[in-house]
């Protein structure tokens, strides 16, 4: 019941402050986002933010708060890949894994100030997004993610810790999207784009890649810490990640809190993250990352 009167409390928010701002017209700095609700729900959690002061707590602390207030937001699969332009596209109504992991990880980082508001917000969000912070087509966008990993620990935003906390070699050849363009509306509309995907893969498979085994996660669960980023492997041929969440701890063992396309929601997993592998046949394992 917690968990679902927080949503409905950011929701209720979220109304109130539609109303007020179509009947005041004030605080206008405070978000400038197209959609209205999405910009309720982001005064709604700056509004939290502020209350419980989670300015002054650590990043993690941070990502765990604002993670859990997007517990029940209902689960929109591929909101990114859509017709059209390339342009910044945000939805704070309904989520899938990665845009949850994304809109975490940018309020933890915005959060960590007293006021933050909508410019630093879509600021941050294009610069985890994209290879070199800044819009410049489809093929600018971090779409695999061990490159989102990559990219982003080279611009400070996090750290890749699975190696130092007992990962081993992952050895997978990366070419999922140049192998699959029916899969991707940008890819069958622009086929000259394919090319510029091969080259972010062929990259992608000269770097290093480390990840801890599925049979090993429960070993080293005690060195994840509560709001490490997890990057799910999969033993689908030409990709790496098939899924991502937040790490928190529950009774001792590491769970996930993620957008689950089986819940068709924002979760915390009903089991250890650790067994949840176990019992998938097209998962092998955790990357993890840890916010700086």
């Amino acid at each position: 019941m917690r968990k679902i009167g927080l949503y409905l409390l950011l929701i209720s928010l979220a109304f109130c402050s539609c109303k007020g701002n179509a009947e005041k017209q004030q605080d206008t700095a405070r978000i400038q986002l197209e959609d209205s609700i999405d910009q309720a729900i982001f005064n709604s959690i700056k509004d939290i933010v502020k209350s419980k002061s989670l300015y002054n707590q650590e990043i993690n602390e941070r990502s765990i708060a604002i993670a859990k207030m997007f517990l029940q937001t209902p689960y929109v699969g591929g909101t990114l890949e859509t017709e059209g332009e390339e342009n910044l596209r945000v939805n704070l109504r309904g989520l899938d894994c990665t845009t949850l992991l994304e809109n975490v990880v940018v309020l933890s980082e915005i959060s960590g100030k007293q006021d933050f508001n909508a410019k630093d917000f879509l600021n941050k969000l294009e610069f985890i997004r994209y290879k070199k912070g800044k819009i410049a087509g489809y093929t600018s966008r971090l779409h695999y993610f061990t490159d989102w990993i990559f990219y982003n620990q080279k611009k400070g935003i996090l750290k890749d810790i699975t190696q130092e906390i007992g990962g081993v070699n992952y050895q997978k050849h990366i070419n999922f999207m140049s192998t699959h363009i029916n899969s991707y509306e940008a890819l069958k509309a622009d086929t000259s784009l394919v090319n510029i995907i091969r080259k972010s893969e062929d990259a992608i498979n000269k770097r290093e890649l480390f990840f801890i085994p599925e049979e090993n996660i429960a070993v080293v669960e005690n060195k994840i810490e509560n709001g490490d980023l997890i990057a799910i492997t999969t033993k689908i041929k030409g990709l790496e990640i098939s899924h991502v969440g937040i790490a928190i701890h529950v009774n001792n063992r590491l769970h996930l809190i993620h957008a689950s396309s089986k819940a068709k929601k924002v979760v915390i997993s009903d089991i250890p993250l650790a067994e949840m592998l176990m019992h998938s046949k097209y998962q092998s394992g955790i990357m993890v990352a840890r916010l700086k």
